[in-house]
């Protein structure tokens, strides 16, 4: 029998993922804020995240934003659906890997999201989602690493733990958005220190040490195993385990899935085959294209760690 093969659609685990498609592609308003007004922030953020990689949505919430120009729910969908619109345009390589073309049209796109989302803030200065957008469009458009901690610092002022955002912040941290790494570590240390016992904000150090095995070393998983196994990176990814996937208080809310993946990711590259056999357990059939996808096709690619952390295969 064939190794079972990982869920990856998000949807299979929160389930308000598919009742707001649905909403969405019946222009059902109503029942698109009402599923966003159930969801705790930092899952109502990631909901509307979820318009990033729909199409077709633009006519429909721009009229939505007509009725009610006030109305944040809109244009955080709106911008999130402009912002996904403009990156399928540049593709995911890295910037000296696209056309100047494409560069061109993938800034006049973001640049057209980042109006709407500065008067989305304006009239709804305290909704997360759109704040968190708003890093995205800072980073894409290379507006600098202050005004992206401005903006960064008015999300954390409406929610100290909103993890989406701390996700976009981090990337603008990176070296391949104009950080370093010490900015990068520093900020994903001290928001896991900061955060409640078993909360999700610890991943990020997983996720920090993740980025800077795969921008130093490429995606060999031999020098991801070096690196990760120092004693110093060791150490740090087991107190942030340790506070957030191993707590006693963690809670499968939305974005747990992810979080998990990122630890079994880190503890599986480093060799630490009962963490992530653990890990893999709790996941059971579910799994998350990211981070997975920096190591190739994530399906394939988690059943052969999964394997060899379950005492099968090298």
């Amino acid at each position: 029998m064939p190794p079972r093969q990982p869920v990856l659609d998000p949807a299979a685990a929160y389930p308000r993922i598919n009742a707001l498609r649905t909403a969405l592609d019946s222009g059902d308003w109503p029942e698109c804020r009402s599923v966003l007004d159930a969801a705790e922030p930092v899952e109502r953020t990631e909901l509307t995240m979820i318009a990033f990689g729909e199409t077709g949505l633009e006519t429909f919430l721009r009229g939505v934003l007509t009725g009610d120009p006030g109305d944040g729910a809109a244009g955080a969908l709106l911008g999130q659906h402009l912002i996904g619109a403009a990156w399928r345009i540049r593709t995911a390589a890295r910037s000296e890997q696209v056309s100047r073309e494409r560069l061109a049209a993938f800034t006049e796109g973001l640049e057209v999201a980042e109006r709407l989302l500065v008067d989305a803030a304006a009239r709804s200065p305290h909704d997360p989602a759109i704040w968190t957008a708003r890093l995205i469009t800072a980073r894409g458009l290379r507006l600098g690493r202050s005004e992206a901690r401005r903006r960064y610092d008015r999300l954390a002022a409406i929610d100290p733990h909103h993890l989406p955002g701390q996700w976009q912040f981090l990337q603008q941290l990176c070296p391949k958005s104009g950080g370093v790494w010490a900015l990068a570590h520093t900020f994903a240390g001290e928001t896991a220190a900061a955060a409640p016992p078993g909360s999700f904000d610890p991943v990020l150090v997983a996720e920090a040490h993740l980025e800077h095995w795969l921008e130093e070393h490429g995606r060999s998983a031999a020098a991801g195993r070096r690196y990760l196994s120092a004693g110093p990176v060791r150490d740090e990814l087991n107190e942030a385990a340790d506070r957030s996937v191993r707590h006693p208080a963690f809670r499968r809310t939305h974005g747990w899935v992810r979080v998990t993946s990122t630890f079994a990711m880190a503890f599986a590259l480093l060799d630490d085959r009962p963490a992530a056999a653990a890990l893999f357990t709790a996941l059971g059939d579910l799994g998350s294209d990211r981070p997975w996808d920096y190591l190739g096709d994530p399906g394939p690619t988690i059943v052969k760690y999964r394997k060899r952390a379950g005492g099968g295969g090298t």
